[in-house]
């Protein structure tokens, strides 16, 4: 009886064992009965199911990631590239993705080819330079959203698509590299040219603008000194009015000593008006 009991309590725990299954927070699950799918998935927690005859299959519930092996990839110039490019994808439908690529491993290879089938449809409507440049960013978020319509049929979200590396064969560096140098060159030739001709500009208005300065500046100095002599005109005249002689001895004297020196010799009448102060200066002594 013992035994007995012993067989049916071990029977049972099995039973129990059979019909309890975990799924993890990182996980989601479905049952197969009998090798068929059942159309139901469940999420993280403690679930039943029928002992033998159900099976869980469980899948990954976290982002996956997928690097794919570099390839060459022909660009809109006829340049050809070794893209090294990885992806980030998730599987959103675990009946669709178990009836259609059944495993991770077969994903991966639906991937590899839809996603480079997208790279190299998009990255042949683009140059080189294109595609190396910041631009690179707007061309990849397409092809993440071609791609994610396509895998969908398969259960499987694509959440990003990147490049890791582009490079050149290695036949085609140096003849690229010269190309991208001359086309650097001919750039930096264009922007000295219109640095020369902005500031040949920037000199004609600086000159124009200095000789519109100079000429007010001369007009505002001829008009100060002919305010001066005006006022020393009427400095003058008002002292002729005043003593007409003796401003014309203080004027006299003034000549004397501009024309005379003691070299100065002169043959001149007592009666000759330019000497009438100097001899009536003698007389006086």
């Amino acid at each position: 009886m013992r035994y007995f009991l012993l067989i049916l309590f071990i029977i049972f725990a099995i039973l129990i064992w059979q019909s309890v299954f975990i799924v993890d927070q990182t996980q989601q699950a479905f049952l197969l009965q009998l090798g068929k799918p059942i159309k139901k998935v469940f999420g993280p927690g403690l679930h039943f199911k029928l002992p033998f005859v159900q099976q869980v299959m469980r899948f990954e519930k976290r982002l996956l990631e997928y690097d794919a092996a570099p390839a060459e990839i022909l660009t809109k110039d006829k340049k050809n590239l070794v893209v090294d490019n990885y992806s980030r994808w998730r599987i959103v439908d675990p009946l669709k993705f178990y009836k259609t690529v059944k495993t991770i491993q077969g994903a991966q290879a639906r991937l590899d080819d839809i996603i480079y089938a997208q790279l190299r449809i998009e990255l042949g409507i683009h140059s080189l330079t294109e595609v190396v440049s910041e631009k690179r960013s707007e061309l990849m978020e397409k092809v993440t959203q071609r791609c994610n319509k396509l895998t969908a049929e398969y259960g499987i979200e694509v959440v990003d698509v990147r490049i890791k590396r582009a490079d050149l064969p290695p036949e085609n560096e140096k003849f690229v590299f010269e190309r991208m140098r001359a086309e650097r060159e001919r750039e930096a030739k264009r922007y000295r040219s219109e640095g020369k001709e902005q500031a040949m500009k920037i000199r004609a208005a600086a000159d124009r603008e200095r000789a519109v300065i100079l000429a007010k500046a001369y007009e505002e100095a001829e008009r100060i000194k002919g305010e001066g002599d005006m006022e020393a005109i009427k400095i003058y005249a008002e002292a002729i009015r005043q003593d007409p002689e003796f401003y014309a001895f203080i004027k006299s004297l003034e000549v004397y000593q501009k024309v005379f020196d003691e070299n100065t010799q002169l043959i001149i009448t007592p009666q000759e008006p330019f000497m009438r102060f100097f001899f009536k200066t003698q007389k006086n002594n």
